[in-house]
């Protein structure tokens, strides 16, 4: 099964470019996960995006389900993008690196609309603690792998502030989605303030 995550690579160079910086993290009782750096140009403003390797070797599984399916279950990768040079977003490398640890650490099964909580910034100095998850196929479109095993699925990650976090928690994902919309929000600066939520 290890053979996915060759083909997961070549996903991301095919969407995204050449990574020009890569790191990988080993936590105790998992396998490694390597996190991708791509600086490639985009048209209009710079940005830098961040992208896990290792998170879909393994199919993520219920917590509630008794036995673990080494097969079948959903797969995919976290994704994150913000702006260059605003501030050292190089340092949420590990951050997201347990962020894609967390299914076989936890038990999570990661899906779009979740929120996603490191407990500290995930640079220095930013705003942001916790992520929610989006819906995947825009930046990079999912990986179909053979049957019977599920594709992978390259789910972006938006920052969240404490303040939005705790305001999904009660609203809910596609309301604070909203909110960003009609506050013109730029989900991609790494120094942004929260969005009104009165």
């Amino acid at each position: 099964m290890a053979d996915v995550l060759p083909l997961v690579e070549a996903r991301l160079r095919t969407a995204l470019g050449e990574p020009d910086a890569r790191a990988a993290v080993t936590f105790l009782g998992t396998d490694r996960i390597e996190v991708l750096r791509f600086s490639g140009g985009s048209a209009g403003a710079k940005l830098v995006r961040y992208a896990t390797l290792g998170m879909s070797a393994q199919p993520m599984t219920d917590p509630t389900a008794a036995l673990a399916d080494p097969v079948k279950g959903p797969r995919a990768e976290l994704v994150l993008s913000v702006r260059a040079d605003v501030a050292d977003t190089d340092k949420v490398l590990r951050p997201l690196a347990v962020l894609a640890a967390s299914p076989q650490v936890e038990g999570l099964v990661v899906a779009p609309g979740a929120s996603l909580d490191v407990g500290e910034p995930l640079w220095p100095g930013a705003p942001f603690t916790s992520v929610l998850v989006a819906e995947p196929g825009g930046l990079v479109e999912d990986l179909e792998l053979d049957e019977p095993l599920d594709p992978v699925r390259f789910l972006p990650l938006l920052p969240m502030t404490p303040n939005e976090a705790a305001w999904k928690r009660v609203h809910g994902a596609a309301a604070l989605q909203e909110r960003w919309l009609t506050g013109g929000t730029d989900l991609r600066d790494p120094s942004r303030k929260s969005v009104s939520l009165d």
